[in-house]
């Protein structure tokens, strides 16, 4: 541990010398640096799924990065250091962990947690950060929606809700008003996402696999054209199409 503390402590030279002597490091703000921490975090996610140690070492250490540059920021204001982000950290960590730390059973932990959690909030849609990915954020409001009872009864009923909203969305198409276009592809979208919360997958994860398919599937198509000299924009969409059932039965 020792180790690790004293490679810590380097680290926190490191920014705080940054801070005084980098032009580019010392105009930076909590504002300035909050893309740079959705990309870190992100590309983190990438290494992971890539299972490639080096870069998520990589990636861990630029994430860390920005926890302490904005830990850094924040002791330049008087506001707070590193020391006082681990050590609330800590407290929360042994808080939430009765079962580890005191006597509690697993299961009474859990459940007094989310009891706690929502005895120390006036609204049960409180705490769910505005900036998450679209749709990870609405399955996370669905989620507490259906906690607090305010969900469909059954499956059935909120298939009729889908093919209402499809219905409504083809209304919207008719009349030609993007206004109402937007509001009721987003009504649609979001009872989608509440399908995905009823049937246990993560809106986000099955939206980014498909994602995967349509560049696995289109890379084979574009690999098919240029063996024949061709590019996409050059053949029919029927021969597309083609190439696209071919990519799909290769998997």
């Amino acid at each position: 541990m020792a180790e690790e503390g004293r490679a810590f402590e380097e680290l926190l030279k490191v920014m705080e010398r940054l801070r005084r002597d980098c032009p580019w490091d010392r105009e930076q703000t909590h504002e300035s640096l909050k893309k740079y921490l959705i990309e870190e975090a992100y590309e983190l996610l990438d290494a992971i799924d890539e299972r490639d140690d080096r870069k998520l070492k990589e990636e861990l250490g630029d994430l860390l990065l920005q926890v302490v540059f904005h830990a850094q920021i924040a002791k330049e204001r008087d506001a707070f250091g590193v020391k006082e982000v681990i050590d609330e950290l800590i407290n929360k960590l042994i808080e939430r962990h009765p079962h580890v730390f005191g006597s509690a059973k697993p299961e009474e932990a859990l459940k007094n947690w989310e009891k706690r959690k929502l005895e120390k909030r006036e609204s049960v849609l409180e705490g769910i950060p505005k900036h998450l990915p679209a749709l990870m954020r609405s399955q996370k409001i669905q989620e507490k929606l259906a906690q607090a009872g305010f969900t469909f009864p059954s499956d059935e009923e909120l298939f009729s809700k889908i093919e209402e909203e499809l219905k409504e969305l083809k209304q919207a198409l008719k009349r030609k008003n993007p206004k109402e276009l937007k509001h009721e592809l987003g009504d649609l979208l979001t009872a989608l996402v509440e399908l995905a919360r009823r049937l246990g997958l993560d809106a986000e994860e099955t939206l980014q696999e498909a994602n995967d398919r349509l560049i696995r599937r289109f890379s084979f198509v574009e690999r098919k054209l240029k063996e024949q000299g061709r590019k996409p924009s050059e053949v029919s969409l029927e021969e597309l199409e083609a190439l696209w059932r071919e990519a799909k039965k290769s998997e």
